[in-house]
This record gives structure tokens, C-alpha cells and sequence, in this order.
């Protein structure tokens, strides 16, 4: 018998727009967020000209947006965000697949450089599997850092690897729409690159 997975990215895949960007107009408001973008342009620019990393770049934007916060709170603005801001995100062809698989009885797991904090909510509400980054804590407030490596690029099949043995199955179908799915591609049987744009 065949045994099938799929592993979706997230941001531009499935949804329309970055929605580590999202989260921070959701929580901050339009006013704060775009004052908020603007301290942080030279920093975004580095990351688009390669002078710093998009984990460097990361860590500065979440730094700067919830650097401090109580994670209990974190986690309720995620939740609530993963209620009321991400569905209006989805892409109508990409959840359409994804609901195909999931009839046809085919595990289907999120694979995200987003933080598993508002992305697995959505997830768990869909029975996804979620592999998504973690946000580093102290004293239970969010540093700004990651915990461990950006989930991007080759970390993506790492992680996959470390819950998975892919020689189970017979069909792996990756989608994906940047560079950092390029390994996570690799890795299918199935691969589908940029289909949803």
C-alpha cells in the first residue's frame, strides 16, 4: 500500500502576505507598525542586499515588535491573530490542494520560517502537522531571538528528517515559493515550486 506526506511552506505558499509583517500591523496597528518599519528599513535593506542574514533580520524585526513581551500575552495575540487575520490570508488554489490531500487521507504538514506560535494554531484547527521556528524566552518574556536555527532553507529538511523517515513513504509532495524551499523541494517525489501566485 502507499503511504503519502505533504509538507506546504506557509508565507507565500499557502497565504498571500508575510505574515510575521501581518502580526506586527495586527498587534501594533497601522500608525506604529509603519513608524515601527521605517526604524527598521536599514536593516531590511542589509537582509535584501545579502550584508546580513534573514535570521539577523528577523531577530531585529521580533526585537522590535515584542522584544519583552509576556509570552502568555505573545500567545494570545497569536491565537487571535491566527483566528481573525489569517484566514482572509489563504490563497484560494493553495488551500484547495491542501483540503485535496487531506481527503484523500494524505498527512499534510506546515513547514514554516514563522514562528510555531501563531502558525501551529491555525494548523491544529485544520489537523496539520507544523514545523515552524521557535522564539527564544527568558524569565518568560520573548528575547527577540530564535531558539536554535531559522526554520529556512536546509533547516527545513533537517527538521522534516528529524520526525520523519522519508524512505516510509512513497509519494512526498513539497510545495514551496522561495529559495529557502529549494532543499525542502529536493526532498520530493512531487516537488511544486511558485504554483499559487
Amino acid at each position: 500500500m502507499e503511504k503519502n506526506i505533504a509538507f506546504f511552506d506557509f508565507d507565500g505558499t499557502i497565504t498571500s502576505k508575510d505574515t510575521m509583517l501581518e502580526l506586527a500591523r495586527y498587534s501594533s496597528g497601522n500608525l506604529r507598525y509603519l513608524v515601527g518599519m521605517m526604524q527598521l528599513a536599514p536593516v531590511l535593506l542589509a537582509m535584501k542586499i545579502s550584508l546580513v542574514s534573514k535570521t539577523v533580520a528577523k531577530e531585529r524585526f521580533l526585537q522590535h515588535f515584542f522584544g519583552e513581551m509576556n509570552i502568555r500575552d505573545f500567545d494570545e495575540k497569536c491565537r487571535l491573530f491566527s483566528e481573525q487575520r489569517l484566514p482572509a490570508l489563504m490563497k484560494p488554489e493553495a488551500m484547495a490542494v491542501l483540503e485535496g490531500h487531506l481527503a484523500a487521507q494524505t498527512p499534510v504538514v506546515v513547514v514554516s520560517a514563522s514562528a510555531e506560535n501563531w502558525v501551529a494554531p491555525w494548523c491544529r484547527q485544520r489537523n496539520l502537522g507544523c514545523i515552524a521556528s521557535r522564539v527564544e524566552l527568558k524569565n518568560e518574556r520573548l528575547t527577540g531571538r530564535l531558539q536554535g536555527e531559522n526554520c529556512n532553507g536546509i533547516e527545513k529538511v533537517s527538521r522534516i528528517k528529524e520526525l520523519f523517515n522519508l524512505a516510509d513513504f512513497t509519494n512526498i509532495y513539497c510545495y514551496g515559493d522561495t529559495e529557502g524551499d529549494r532543499e525542502m523541494l529536493a526532498i520530493a517525489t512531487h516537488p511544486f515550486y511558485q504554483c499559487y501566485q
